[in-house]
């Protein structure tokens, strides 16, 4: 196949643009793509050097949406801004996929407007990879749509099978909702009625999950709605970070036979915090849209966008889109 057009808004997030081009340069080095940086353009080619820098190319935007912006102001200034012009070029098919670590509520908007969703998908959803101890979780929606229909849900879970099989590798991605209880007579009215409508999709549903077994592998698609989502995603993080925080303090603070111990540990240390480092996993692609895209952490240094870009390479590649609508469309109309 061609090679991936990947299309990075260079302007957005906490550290741009030179943790974004930084990034990007990274990704070039490694892989035959064609990556294309939206932004400011004196600023940003200002930053191009080293390898790959040849493999990148830049199209000019002159303004950035704040990360405080509200949704609707980003709409009215989208053909002006690093955001908008890139999820523009995935529209006009000069680009494969998008990737921006701004402000997540413009992004949505500005996608859906612009991309529209798959036939048969009422609501896109972002589905964050999680880090289990047995293997990766699909988690979605980790945002998007902090009220959801029952049918939403069952969509989610489509999409999710579909990304966790062509993307994570998964022959049979198993598929579950999270609940309050494993019986599947446990849950508010809307797990109840999403559940019996999963039992019925086309993909491999095994029924409720609890809380706890969201690190054990105990599904590899988790479905839920994007407001209890985003409230376990960001208790998770927290979680991590504290617990490393606690882990240096107790390891660096002790001893000088602790901190031997630590030194002789530090190998090992350094691969855990590797596996449960939302950099390895680079981006969250935003589900249901016809084109795509990817929401990366708005503190993302370049290893995070590098693994965002291979993210977004492995999602063209495996044509994501293509899968969700092949699976929704004899199944499931629009709401």
């Amino acid at each position: 196949m061609s090679r991936p057009r990947i299309v990075v808004d260079a302007m957005g997030g906490d550290h741009a643009p030179e943790e974004i081009v930084a990034g990007a340069l990274l990704a070039a080095a490694e892989h035959d793509a064609e990556i294309i940086l939206t932004g400011d353009e004196p600023r940003v080619r200002a930053l191009l050097r080293g390898p790959g820098a040849e493999r990148i190319t830049v199209q000019h935007a002159p303004e950035t949406v704040p990360m405080e912006q509200g949704a609707s102001q980003a709409l009215r200034a989208a053909d002006r801004t690093s955001l908008g012009v890139a999820v523009s070029l995935v529209k006009e098919g000069r680009a494969d996929a998008v990737i921006s670590a701004g402000n997540s509520g413009a992004f949505l908007a500005i996608a859906l407007i612009k991309l529209r969703t798959i036939d048969g998908i009422a609501r896109p959803a972002i589905a964050t990879v999680w880090p289990a101890l047995d293997g990766p979780t699909v988690l979605l929606d980790s945002g998007a749509n902090v009220d959801c229909r029952p049918e939403w849900l069952v969509q989610f879970g489509i999409m999710g099978s579909a990304y966790a099989k062509e993307v994570l590798g998964i022959a049979t991605p198993r598929v579950a909702i999270l609940s309050v209880g494993e019986e599947r007579s446990k849950g508010n009215a809307q797990v109840l009625d999403a559940a019996k409508l999963l039992d019925e999709a086309p993909i491999h549903f095994i029924g409720n999950i609890e809380g706890k077994d969201l690190f054990h592998n105990v599904a590899d698609v988790v479905v839920t709605d994007g407001f209890v989502g985003n409230v376990v995603l960001k208790a998770g993080e927290g979680i991590a970070s504290d617990l490393a925080k606690v882990l240096r303090e107790t390891l660096l603070g002790g001893s000088l036979l602790t901190k031997l111990g630590t030194a002789m540990l530090a190998p090992a240390l350094r691969r855990l915090r590797r596996r449960f480092d939302y950099e390895t996993y680079g981006a969250a692609p935003l589900l249901g849209l016809r084109g795509n895209c990817l929401v990366t952490h708005g503190r993302a240094n370049r290893n995070a966008i590098k693994h965002a870009i291979h993210a977004a390479i492995e999602e063209v590649r495996h044509d994501v889109v293509g899968k969700i609508a092949e699976l929704v469309s004899p199944h499931l109309t629009s709401v």
